[in-house]
Parts: structure tokens; C-alpha cells; sequence
């Protein structure tokens, strides 16, 4: 039995919890503070945290449990992403400091780290990370550039020669390329297969992303009901939407809402979607992760010879480039309503001249 020299549940929350709830909730308290004690730093080495550490840690998140609770009028655990950004949302709104910020968002981190490592959770990539020293900062960004080049390796993603366009010895070629893309044993592809790897899956979900900047907790909520491509637009209901505070109708372009349309029509081709109204899945038939997202990004990019070191690259890349030129193009307004902000104050963290236009700038200042 791992030694805890502080209370598993604070008082705060004890007095707030029936006495069913609170064995349940003490029980959940527990794992995670053992968890932090014997592998929290490094799960492979076995090393944890010190108890001055995980008392921090545990403190900050048995805060966030009950801002929670009260703020949706019941109890539950374990919490999700959403709460983590309403939570962290919550105290920037309210002028905490950014070392404080900085130090609830670590411990936030911790939680969904075990959450992932011990309950098949998603690790939290939050959207803005705030550092120590009192600066806000978010995950890179796409240039312009960058973004038409995504744009375009999205929709080549994976693209292969027609089957009818190939000899017999291109296709036992191509047919071992095809197995190893689906994960599929060599003898069990066919040629309809070449139609999933040529699909427009990647293209819709990447360009529709580029248009809206979804976070992945909206990619894997996304459902077919989303989707008026004769209205060009997203429709997000408040029960679906990241922060769950209100409907949002949002742009997309034409190239998107044609992608969108061939998607819907090819996804009805596959029995993976037979029982789920999700717009997109994964070829094991799961929701897209943020390490999933991250990864086709990184792949996208390596297509597109776009350089990556140095470069907090994740999702959020995405968003944030939305945002940024969203603004310089037309105003926080279009922007908050684009990003689904329902606070212009969280909008304004884009309200900086892009990069490559104030190199522009110097370029005619001489």
C-alpha cells in the first residue's frame, strides 16, 4: 500500500458528495494519487512524483472536480476535455495569474496522462498552455503557405493509380501498397480496396478543419447531421458543441462543402458507418484521438515538405492559423464567430499582424 500523507478527498468536496458518491469518488482519488506516487513522471521507469508534488497536483484537481460538479449541478468522474477547457477558460476569465494558470493546467495534464495510461483515456493537448514565467502561449501555427500546401496534400493523401489503369504485375504491385495502408491481409484485398485508399476521407476531414479550425474533441464528435453542403455551412447543436453553450452555424467553402458531399456519398460504401451517425472514423472504427490528428498532420506535412522542427505541432496548428489570419483578413468578430468563441476576450489572442506581413512591412520600410 503506497503511503499518502494527505487526505485523498478534500473536505470541500467531501461535504458535497452523498455518502455513495463520496466512496466512489474516494476510491477514483485514490488510484490516481497512487498512480502519480509510483509512475506519475515516468510510467516506463517506474518513477513518480513526491508527495509535496502529487499534494499540489491532487489539490488543484479536486478544485477543478468541484467547480465542475456546481457548474453542472450533479456529480461525476472521471471529467472530461471539455471540462478542462471550460475550467481553464473559467480562471483566465476571472484574472488568475498565469504562473497559477500554468501550474492547474500541469496538474490537469497529470490527470488525463493517467486517465490515459490506466482507463484507455485520451491525453489532454490543451488549446492555449500558459508557461511559468507569466507568458501566453499557443501551439505554432500554419503560414498561409503552409496552409495551401496541406490544403493540397489532402487531397492527394494517399492517392494510387486507378485499378483498370494497371497491368497484372502493377497490380500485385500496388495490391501489397493497399494491404498495408488498410491493415488488411494481403489475400483478403480487392479491388473495390483501391476506392478507400483513393477516398475522400482524409481530404473532407482535413479541409473542413482548415475552414471551421475544429479542436479533435469536435473531429470526434462530428456527425453527418453537421453537414448542409447546399447552405455551405457546419451546424454544430449545443448538445455536440466543445463547450456545449450554444448552437453554431459555421462557413465552409465550396471546395470543402464538394468534399464533404463526395465523402457523405462514398461513406455510405462502407459497413464501418453502418450503426454510428459519425462523420469520420478511423479504419479500426474509432473516433480520431488528438495523437491520432497530430500524427496524419505530421504526415501531411512531411508530404508537403514542410519543416516541423523546432515547431509545437499538434492539431490545435490548425485552429490557431484560422484563427490568426481569419483576423487580419476581417476582424476579431468574424473570427470569434468562425473559431465558436462565445468570449471575444479568447478570440483576442489572435489579434497580432501574422508573421510574413510584418516582413512585408520591414521589406517596404526599408
Amino acid at each position: 500500500m503506497v503511503k499518502i500523507s494527505f487526505p485523498i478527498v478534500p473536505e470541500a468536496n467531501n461535504q458535497i458528495l452523498s455518502e455513495k458518491q463520496e466512496v466512489d469518488y474516494r476510491s477514483h482519488r485514490r488510484d490516481f494519487i497512487e498512480w502519480l506516487l509510483v509512475y506519475g513522471k515516468d510510467p516506463k521507469t517506474y518513477t513518480g512524483y513526491s508527495q509535496d508534488t502529487v499534494k499540489r497536483t491532487a489539490y488543484r484537481c479536486g478544485k477543478f472536480d468541484r467547480f465542475i460538479w456546481e457548474k453542472e449541478g450533479r456529480y461525476s468522474a472521471p471529467l472530461n476535455h471539455d471540462h478542462a477547457e471550460t475550467y481553464i477558460d473559467h480562471m483566465a476569465y476571472e484574472g488568475h495569474s498565469k504562473s497559477h494558470l500554468h501550474n492547474t493546467q500541469l496538474a490537469l495534464i497529470r490527470y488525463f496522462k493517467w486517465l490515459s495510461q490506466e482507463r484507455g483515456g485520451d491525453a489532454w493537448e490543451p488549446d492555449t498552455t500558459f508557461s511559468s514565467g507569466g507568458r501566453q502561449q499557443a501551439p505554432d501555427y500554419l503560414s498561409r503557405r503552409e496552409r495551401q500546401l496541406i490544403r493540397q496534400a489532402a487531397l492527394d493523401y494517399g492517392s494510387i493509380p486507378t485499378y483498370s489503369t494497371l497491368s497484372p504485375a502493377e497490380r500485385t504491385r500496388w495490391k501489397k501498397y493497399v494491404s498495408q495502408r488498410l491493415r488488411k491481409p494481403l489475400n483478403e484485398v480487392v479491388p473495390d480496396d483501391w476506392n478507400q485508399v483513393n477516398g475522400w476521407k482524409f481530404t473532407s476531414l482535413v479541409w473542413t478543419s482548415l475552414d471551421t479550425g475544429l479542436r479533435p474533441i469536435e473531429v470526434r464528435r462530428a456527425t453527418i447531421g453537421w453537414v448542409d453542403v447546399d447552405n455551405h455551412v457546419l451546424r454544430i447543436p449545443k448538445s455536440e458543441s466543445a463547450k456545449g453553450e450554444e448552437n453554431w452555424f459555421v462557413s465552409i467553402s465550396d471546395r470543402t462543402a464538394e468534399a464533404l458531399d463526395q465523402w457523405l456519398t462514398e461513406r455510405d460504401q462502407y459497413s464501418l458507418y453502418d450503426d454510428t451517425e459519425a462523420l469520420w472514423l478511423t479504419r479500426e472504427g474509432n473516433p480520431y484521438s488528438p495523437q491520432s490528428l497530430r500524427r496524419l498532420l505530421i504526415r501531411l506535412c512531411e508530404d508537403a515538405d514542410i519543416k516541423t522542427t523546432n515547431r509545437k505541432m499538434s492539431w490545435y496548428a490548425i485552429r490557431h492559423s484560422l484563427g490568426t489570419y481569419m483576423t487580419a483578413e476581417r476582424d476579431l468578430k468574424a473570427a470569434q464567430s468562425q473559431l465558436r468563441h462565445k468570449s471575444p476576450q479568447t478570440t483576442m489572442r489572435y489579434d497580432q499582424t501574422p508573421v510574413e506581413d510584418r516582413k512585408e512591412a520591414l521589406e517596404r520600410i526599408g
